[in-house]
């Protein structure tokens, strides 16, 4: 058990610094080295705990490091992971935190998105391509994967999208079952956490860590719906915040490798110092390591289950779905020019033909971002 740990431990600590690029890069890098590299689990068992993350709040790439944790050491493993994940972005954060405070600015970077964007469309691709020959097992998922597909790309919200695709999948497998037996199969329902406080509205310890706690047990979507939650909570009814600050703390969380809900610790040492960093991290990572102790050891017996097995078959095909909008959406703003173009294409060669770490082309792409802002 402790070289199982140190393993982790090392694997989520190297994710937590070079995860660029938001939830469905980070899964794809886990996919990575957890399947393809290290064969802890199968493509099958991997869909499932993406499929489950969606179907709980909170942020989805931290909660699939905690599932894998587990999955590979029990309750140590959950905590080592999800810890090693979160800590170095939320310290990087705190660091940028910290100089916004006294300069007043945030660090500009546009080389290292110029090097490392790229390379992370290549990586997400790999992951999709890998992950749906998996979660398209017949005819109907692939239909709803194409249907969520357009219609997020219409505006449907992509949080009815996947609860509709999972609904879809349950129906459709739990009559086939029914029409060829008697049998009634036992749905077993998940709950969440409902909505927490809404305490007395003052800069103090207690009410920033239960504002956060609050955020991260009902906050389902991206980084944008924490956007929304973070200004409804500080800027409109706390009125701690400024606009202009929240939108600061939301590029650092978009910034720096790892959770984006790092922002948390941004905003925590804005209010109160270090100590408010460490309870708005704590706040809002706290609820993924409960939620993810409660569902991971139901979805075998989930599985087991006609009805909900489809469920989770729609929700990790139409997550998938989604994550494929994620990733074009991202290399739209990515693939900018015949170099960034072909740094894609080569880091999609190395991964797919020579099964080159994700980390070093990740650190290839930087230094080429570095090289060509010197050569401007």
């Amino acid at each position: 058990m402790p070289g199982r740990l140190q393993e982790i431990a090392r694997l989520f600590l190297k994710l937590g610094l070079t995860a660029f690029g938001g939830p469905a890069a980070h899964i794809a890098m886990m996919h990575e080295e957890t399947v393809k590299r290290r064969r802890w689990l199968s493509e099958a068992e991997f869909l499932d705990l993406v499929g489950a993350t969606h179907l709980i709040p909170g942020p989805n790439s931290t909660e699939m490091a905690i599932h894998l944790g587990f999955r590979r050491a029990g309750w140590p493993g959950l905590i080592v992971a999800g810890v090693s994940f979160i800590v170095p972005a939320a310290l990087l954060v705190l660091l940028f935190a910290w100089t916004y405070v006294r300069f007043g600015s945030t660090p500009q970077a546009e080389w290292l998105f110029y090097g490392i964007k790229p390379v992370i469309i290549a990586i997400v691709v790999q992951a999709l391509w890998s992950l749906g020959r998996t979660a398209v097992k017949n005819t109907l998922t692939g239909v709803v994967g194409l249907l969520v597909l357009g219609l997020y790309f219409v505006g449907v919200n992509e949080i009815a999208l996947l609860f509709a695709g999972g609904l879809i999948v349950m129906l459709a497998g739990g009559l086939r079952q029914l029409r060829g037996d008697a049998r009634a199969a036992l749905l077993l329902p998940l709950g969440g956490l409902g909505g927490l406080l809404q305490g007395s509205i003052s800069v103090n310890l207690p009410f920033l860590f239960l504002t956060f706690l609050k955020i991260g047990a009902v906050l389902y979507g991206s980084g944008y719906v924490l956007l929304a939650y973070l200004r409804a909570d500080l800027v409109v009814r706390a009125q701690l915040l400024t606009d202009q600050q929240l939108i600061d703390a939301v590029a650092i969380g978009q910034l720096t490798p790892g959770p984006v809900f790092t922002t948390a610790t941004f905003i925590g040492y804005l209010l109160a110092g270090a100590p408010g960093a460490l309870l708005a991290t704590l706040g809002i990572f706290l609820p993924s390591f409960i939620f993810v102790a409660i569902s991971n050891p139901l979805i075998p017996r989930l599985r087991s289950s006609t009805w909900v097995s489809g469920l989770l078959d729609g929700v990790t095909v139409a997550s998938l779905a989604l994550m494929a909008v994620v990733s074009w959406q991202l290399g739209r703003a990515a693939l900018v020019d015949g170099w960034t173009v072909a740094i894609a294409l080569a880091s999609l060669a190395a991964l797919v033909r020579f099964k080159v770490n994700s980390t070093v082309l990740i650190a290839v792409g930087a230094g080429i971002g570095l090289l060509s802002t010197l050569l401007r």
